[in-house]
């Protein structure tokens, strides 16, 4: 049975910026309209507090840039994961939308 041989993959030249944090920042981006369109089903102290969390993990990102630049997209993963946790937890709970 023939092996199948795996090619290297090219080093990236020395200087080139890492695609992570710009993945990070689209999903940041996309996650702050789902945060901002939430006040059509959610109260407006919900959505102010989704919002004032979505800029603490903005903060973060913008501060993990240059020196975690692979932590960022599981942090804006995980501000989306709150996010529905919280408006299906509330439609649940309290019968928002």
């Amino acid at each position: 049975m023939r092996q199948r041989r795996r090619t290297a993959r090219p080093p990236r030249p020395d200087g080139a910026p890492s695609p992570w944090p710009f993945a990070g920042l689209v999903l940041m981006a996309g996650s702050f309209f789902l945060h901002a369109a939430s006040v059509t089903v959610a109260p407006w102290w919900a959505v102010v507090l989704l919002l004032v969390l979505w800029a603490l993990e903005l903060r973060l990102c913008l501060r993990w840039f240059t020196p975690h630049p692979r932590r960022l997209v599981p942090v804006a993963l995980g501000g989306m994961v709150l996010w529905f946790a919280v408006l299906v937890g509330g439609a649940v709970a309290f019968s928002w939308g």
